[in-house]
């Protein structure tokens, strides 16, 4: 479960002070480095656990910064990790020597076991915070990506940025098992994206590269729903395994791969017929936009996984008539 603090809710004189106590409740001791105009309404920290992983989403409406000095450390020295990916504006965060300018969609690796220095612009940010024995590098590798820039537009870094920035939206939509496979895949991405700029994917854990490898296939088939070509073979090759290994890594899907791929599309199919903006669409256009052309197999497809046809699905949606 989430919680959202808002610099609004409390008077003006008090709010930097809050604020300060808010951030270091999360992050341990630091100095926040106030606005000149001080801050206003659109300042806000959403706060939540998704398993061994704290989530903070920070949005601040001026520039600003932090930093957490070598006495801090000393007052509480945490043995944790944070992933900061910037969602909007941008930023410099300085630690061991290293400055990381991120970008909208970038993200970088924090010890706050180590002083470190964030300086940004008006911005929102998800912050990670997971202990550092959750990351299976060695120590001195890790230590030698803090404050590295890791782009979030293309490769592992992609993945690792959009789901991170998606997690403070489902904090409160998933239960705790959920929450903690949310929390593990990202630090699973994380890791392969961490090794894979060290050029050590052998630090990488066999079954943590594997999840990692399963993330991806999913971010992989959600792209392209649409192409009716989307075969396990075609979804094998892209990923540079075998078939018989795709089929291995869905062993935990009760249809197999070919079915949870199914399983997605008929979802899309759904959410397309309750959408008032498609209602003059025909029912074999939104399975054809979702890879579905056999609009016959479609519809007996439908029928099993909602107790539905396609069209008694959508009136029904629609509602009694006048």
């Amino acid at each position: 479960m989430s919680v959202l603090v808002q610099a609004t809710d409390v008077p003006v004189a008090s709010r930097m002070d809050y604020w300060r106590q808010v951030v270091e409740e999360l992050l341990g001791p630091l100095e926040v480095q106030a606005p000149p105009d001080g801050l206003d309404g659109r300042d806000r920290l959403l706060v939540g656990e998704a398993g061994a992983v704290r989530v903070a989403d920070l949005a601040a409406g001026q520039a600003g910064g932090a930093r957490r000095t070598a006495a801090h450390v000393r007052r509480l020295d945490l043995d944790v990790c944070k992933l900061d990916v910037l969602a909007r504006g941008h930023g410099v965060v300085a630690q061991d020597g290293r400055e990381a300018r991120l970008g909208p969609g970038d993200f970088t690796l924090v010890d706050l076991s180590r002083p470190v220095h964030l300086a940004m612009s008006p911005m929102r940010m998800v912050s990670v915070v997971f202990p550092r024995a959750l990351l299976p590098l060695r120590p001195a590798d890790a230590a030698g990506l803090t404050a590295v820039r890791f782009p979030g537009d293309h490769g592992t870094g992609a993945l690792v940025s959009a789901l991170a920035r998606r997690l403070p939206g489902h904090l409160d939509e998933v239960g705790t098992a959920d929450g903690a496979r949310l929390g593990t895949a990202v630090l699973d991405l994380l890791t392969v994206a961490l090794a894979g700029r060290l050029d050590r994917p052998d630090q990488v854990p066999p079954e943590t590269r594997q999840r990692a490898l399963l993330q991806r296939i999913h971010a992989f088939v959600e792209q392209r729903l649409g192409d009716p070509e989307l075969t396990p073979a075609t979804i094998a090759g892209a990923h540079h395994v075998s078939v018989r290994y795709l089929y291995k890594l869905f062993e935990g899907e009760p249809a197999g791969v070919a079915g949870w791929v199914r399983q997605r599309r008929l979802e899309r199919c759904r959410r397309d017929l309750l959408d008032p903006a498609l209602a003059a669409r025909p029912v074999s256009a939104i399975a054809a936009r979702w890879g579905l052309v056999n609009a016959s197999h479609f519809s007996r497809a439908f029928r099993a996984a909602y107790g539905l046809s396609p069209v008694e699905y959508r009136t029904l949606a629609d509602g009694p008539g006048p």
